[in-house]
């Protein structure tokens, strides 16, 4: 029934249709690191110098040597990205230009991925697999006119791959890591089991499925787990063990006109809190005791359903156009454990979160036959329907559900005023049902000088939403006093940057990429959580902060035959002034900095890869209030200090050996081999509900992994 209903949708999708859409992957296989193929901001895919944005690819083949599983393994050796694992939550997001993840996008094939925290924006990176991904591509950027609100410093579009040269191609693979220096086969490391199995039904057919299990069984550190039963702190794990299963399904139809494509994929993840707070339940009669804890299980699951058409209306114009239901819940099951016995009493089982959107997307272009110009239209329309928060308190009387709609007209054009100058101005309005209508505008250049230079410029204006948690959070209990803020204003972003890139090729064995961007960043009304009384501590979302970001990055990319190298680094200078604190106390300007290089090479006999990879995260500063420091005296204004977070640094190491004629591929690496776990930090103040932290954790220490494939490909 299921395949009969994807049919049919396709067949209606297309009817009476006659187009010219590409008959493969729109991503190229060859492993050229400075030749990929974009799809991020395009009229349609095309070459990566030839794209007026500067988009920054991370190729299937960067994603192997780097034996990533999972979007927080790659991206934790990207330049301008810093990963901010919660050892509390489980969860890890990131941070782009010094704004966290509520301020760009994450969209797998264009569309949003829907999470706990909202609609593209928030995403737990260790939930996203990458079994299936062609590449990754990033934009860095204010791209609200093609990506719509939150797209404020960028998007991250990850491209899976959606056909084969193959009849038939089996890939089962096998992967253990220890986590840090624990590991066994019971209840330590981290052990993956995937398969993918893709098959070409015909020359126009091709599906495929895959499963992927991961099981983290957390980090024990100095903890002693589930099982302990002395009231000393020590029981549980330092970091929350996981376990994740996620199924994923294509069946793509494509010809010389047209192409349609659905997509599945279901995501399940069981995290286990056991308390480190351990009670006694002395019996003084029978002088025995039976030990007991608060746990908890956190259940989230994610469905996600997406139909793609896409072609040419006999000689009108292009469509592209996308329709997708998401789904994400949380369970949590809290009950109480008693150790001894192993058993689980008092259990109460509720959700925590629940959110389901509706989005669709639809691009239209190539209205006129003409090299000089091109133009594009297009809607974006998203239904997104949930609890407030995944913090909610389950009091059914506070269980706050809305309706969040968005409505967004938007269009561009590519001019070719000659052979070397490109403009592509843009516009979006984004309408809703609870907020003002809102616009975002970018004007993109391109120049080409002579012997390849190429001068990309970029002037753009977007907004950010509030999201549920900032609006229509309640926690008002005995300890908490947090309330949202309906009359929230969105935020509003500017974005200018400048780029420099030139490429060398010489004979064909020798290429090399040079890449120098300015970069500044503005953001008025920014929301942040402010105290509103001293006592008793009441906290509401306000509009209050202005913040800056101006930021210098140069990347190169060289490789020479077999041997590949590349080095960058990024300087940057921040400004976050606190409306609320005195002046001149906040809004002095904070300077950081980022430095990355990978090496690789690989042996003509043996064909063995081996490749290193180094990230140097320089001092963070930030002021905070000094709340810490004395109580709060009403009539006298906060005292902001300044402070800072220690640099670290993050050193892989990996060798990839195919063996009996590629069928087979062995993958040993060494995660974090220069041992980071933490750094310290005064750069949080005593905030709502969370003391100040004098540790930011960061990473478990030194993993070994090896990785085990087999490929098995019939033509």
């Amino acid at each position: 029934m299921l395949i009969k209903n994807i049919f049919s949708a396709g067949f209606l999708a297309v009817l009476g249709l006659q187009a010219h859409a590409q008959q493969k992957d729109s991503i190229s296989t060859i492993n050229n690191p400075l030749g990929e193929i974009v799809i991020s901001g395009q009229f349609s895919p095309q070459s990566v110098d030839k794209s007026i944005y500067n988009v920054k690819v991370i190729s299937r083949e960067m994603i192997d040597r780097q034996g990533g599983n999972n979007l927080a393994d790659v991206l934790n050796q990207t330049l301008n990205i810093n990963i901010i694992p919660n050892v509390a939550t489980g969860k890890s997001t990131v941070k782009l230009f010094g704004l966290g993840a509520q301020y760009f996008k994450i969209l797998v094939d264009n569309i949003p991925l829907i999470n706990e925290e909202g609609f593209g924006t928030g995403s737990d990176l260790t939930q996203i697999n990458l079994d299936d991904i062609a590449q990754i591509e990033i934009v860095e950027g204010a791209m609200g006119v093609d990506y719509g609100a939150n797209a404020v410093t960028g998007i991250i579009n990850i491209i899976t791959k959606k056909s084969s040269q193959y009849k038939w191609e089996i890939t089962p693979s096998v992967q253990e890591e220890s986590v840090g220096n624990e590991y066994n086969l019971k209840d330590q490391g981290r052990h993956i089991q995937s398969i993918k199995v893709g098959h070409k039904i015909s020359d126009n057919l091709f599906a495929n499925v895959s499963y992927t299990h991961n099981d983290f069984k957390g980090f024990w550190d100095n903890r002693k787990g589930r099982y302990h039963t002395l009231a000393d702190g020590a029981r549980g794990h330092s970091w929350l063990p996981k376990n994740q299963h996620n199924v994923k399904a294509l069946l793509n139809y494509y010809n010389d006109h047209y192409r349609v494509y659905y997509k599945f994929e279901f995501f399940d993840e069981t995290m286990k809190d056991f308390n480190a707070i351990v009670h006694d339940n002395f019996d003084a009669p029978t002088a025995t005791s039976d030990p007991y804890a608060n746990d908890a299980i956190h259940n989230p699951r994610r469905f996600f359903h997406l139909l793609n058409a896409s072609g040419r209306v006999r000689d009108a114009f292009n469509f592209d156009a996308s329709f997708s239901f998401q789904k994400q819940e949380t369970t949590v099951d809290n009950y109480q454990y008693h150790i001894l016995y192993d058993e689980k009493q008092e259990r109460k089982e509720f959700v925590t979160e629940s959110r389901e959107g509706f989005y669709s997307k639809g691009l239209f272009s190539n209205f006129i036959n003409n090299d000089k110009f091109d133009f594009q239209a297009g809607y974006e329309i998203t239904q997104h329907k949930g609890y407030s928060s995944s913090l909610q308190i389950r009091l059914a009387d506070q269980i706050i559900s809305k309706t969040l709609g968005s409505y967004d007209f938007f269009a561009s054009s590519e001019i070719n005023l000659s052979n070397r100058f490109s403009l592509r101005p843009g516009y979006r309005a984004m309408m809703s049902n609870l907020l003002p209508t809102q616009h975002a505008a970018s004007l993109t250049a391109k120049y080409l000088f002579n012997q390849g230079y190429e001068l990309r410029g970029h002037l753009g204006m977007s907004p950010r939403l509030p999201n549920f948690e900032e609006l229509y959070t309640y926690m008002v209990d005995v300890n908490h006093d947090i309330q949202g803020n309906e009359n929230l204003n969105p935020e509003k972003a500017w974005n200018a940057s400048l780029n420099l890139k030139k490429n060398f090729i010489v004979d064909g064995t020798f290429e090399m990429e040079n890449n120098f961007s300015l970069r500044a960043l503005v953001v008025r009304d920014l929301i942040d959580l402010i105290q509103m009384e001293s006592a008793p501590k009441d906290y509401k979302y306000e509009n209050v902060d202005k913040y800056e970001n101006y930021s210098f990055t140069y990347n190169n990319v060289m490789r020479i035959d077999r041997f590949t190298a590349g080095i960058g680094f990024t300087y940057a200078g921040t400004i976050k002034e606190v409306v609320s604190s005195p002046k001149g106390e906040t809004d002095k300007m904070l300077f950081s900095g980022q430095l990355n290089a990978n090496l690789g090479y690989e042996l003509p006999k043996t064909n063995t890869a081996f490749s290193l990879f180094f990230k140097y995260n320089g001092p963070e500063y930030k002021y905070v209030q000094a709340t810490a420091l004395a109580p709060v005296d009403p009539s006298k204004p906060f005292v902001y200090i300044k402070g800072k977070q220690n640099p670290y640094a993050l050193l892989d190491l990996t060798v990839r050996q195919p063996f009996l004629d590629r069928k087979f591929s062995a993958t040993l690496g060494v995660r974090n081999l220069l041992n980071v776990k933490e750094t310290k930090s005064s750069t949080s103040s005593s905030e709502a509900h969370a003391a100040a932290a004098s540790t930011q954790l960061l990473a478990y220490g030194t993993s070994v992994f090896l990785k085990i494939q087999y490929f098995l490909n019939i033509k």
